[in-house]
C-alpha cells in the first residue's frame, strides 16, 4: 500500500510498504484492450458510490438504526459492519435475521430503500468535496463507470442529485450480480461491460469490503477513507494506496507508483 495523500482523513496512521498484486491471476473480459494487462496507464476507472462520491453511508445507517428503533430493537456497530458491501438479498436478510423480526427480507429492503431514496428527494446529494470535479475531470479520458452495492432506485437517485445521470459509461448495483462485496462480481461484471481487462480498471473505494472485492477482481484499487464512517481496520494495508480526498486523484501518478509505466 501507497500512502499518496497528505493528511489522512480519519486521522489513524498509514501502513508502508508497495502493494500492487501484479501477481494475481487475470481474467479476461470480452471485447477489452489486447494490450498486455497492468501495463501502461490505466483505462477505466471504476468509483464506489456511497461513501466515495457521495458522504451517504451515515444516511444508510440512521435509516436502518430508524427502521430497528419502530421496531423496538437496537442497531449497533457490529449491525452496520455485518451489512456493509452486501447487495440488498444480503443485506436485508442479515437484518431479518440479527433483529429477530417477524418480516420478510423484502419488506425490510422496500423500508429502507425507500428511507434511503426518501433522503435524497428531500435533502439533494451529500456530495463529497471534489468529487463532481474529479468525474467531470476524468471523463473523456478514460472509460469511467460506478460500481456500488447500493439498490438502483437508490444510485439513480443519487447520480441524478448530482447531476451525473450521464457522466458514466457503465452504471452497476451488486444487486444485478450474484454475489455483493468484498466477493469481486460487481467490478467483474463492471469491467466486462466497459470492454475492459481487470487489470487495466483503477478502483476507488472507502471501505474495507469494497477494498478487499476489487483486489479479488485482479484490480488496482485506491482508499479514500470516508471521514463519518471510516474504514475497518485492514483498509489500508489492503489498498494499492491511500489519498487523504478525492480531489487528489490522478490515474497517472497511481500508474506510476504501481509500476505501470511501459
Amino acid at each position: 500500500m501507497t500512502n499518496l495523500g497528505g493528511r489522512e482523513g480519519s486521522g489513524d496512521q498509514a501502513g508502508t510498504g508497495a502493494r500492487t498484486g501484479r501477481s494475481r491471476a487475470r481474467r479476461s473480459v470480452p471485447g477489452s484492450a489486447s494490450s498486455p494487462a497492468g501495463r501502461g496507464s490505466f483505462r477505466a476507472v471504476i468509483f464506489d458510490l456511497d461513501g466515495v462520491l457521495v458522504d451517504s453511508e451515515i444516511w444508510w445507517d440512521e435509516v436502518r438504526a430508524d427502521f430497528a428503533r419502530r421496531h423496538g430493537r437496537p442497531w449497533t456497530e457490529a449491525d452496520r459492519a455485518a451489512v456493509m458491501g452486501a447487495n440488498s438479498r444480503q443485506w436485508s436478510e442479515t437484518m431479518r435475521t440479527r433483529l429477530g423480526l417477524p418480516l420478510s427480507a423484502a419488506e425490510i429492503e422496500r423500508e429502507i430503500v425507500d428511507g434511503v431514496v426518501g433522503r435524497y428527494r428531500a435533502e439533494g446529494a451529500p456530495v463529497i468535496d471534489g468529487a463532481v470535479d474529479v468525474v467531470r475531470r476524468l471523463r473523456g479520458r478514460y472509460r469511467i463507470a460506478v460500481a456500488s452495492s447500493a439498490h438502483r432506485e437508490v444510485i439513480d437517485a443519487a447520480l441524478e442529485a448530482l447531476g451525473l445521470v450521464d457522466a458514466f459509461d457503465a452504471v452497476v448495483s451488486s444487486d444485478e450480480v450474484a454475489r455483493g462485496k468484498p466477493a469481486p462480481d460487481v467490478y467483474l461484471e463492471t469491467a466486462r461491460r466497459l470492454g475492459v481487462l481487470p487489470a487495466d480498471c483503477l478502483v476507488v473505494e472507502d471501505s474495507l469490503n469494497g477494498v478487499l472485492a476489487a483486489r479479488a477482481a485482479g484490480m488496482t484499487v485506491v482508499l479514500v477513507p470516508n471521514a463519518s464512517v471510516p474504514p475497518a481496520p485492514g483498509a489500508r494495508e489492503a489498498a494499492s494506496a491511500v489519498l487523504a480526498r478525492i480531489s487528489e486523484l490522478d490515474p497517472e501518478v497511481l500508474a506510476r507508483s504501481a509500476g505501470r509505466a511501459e
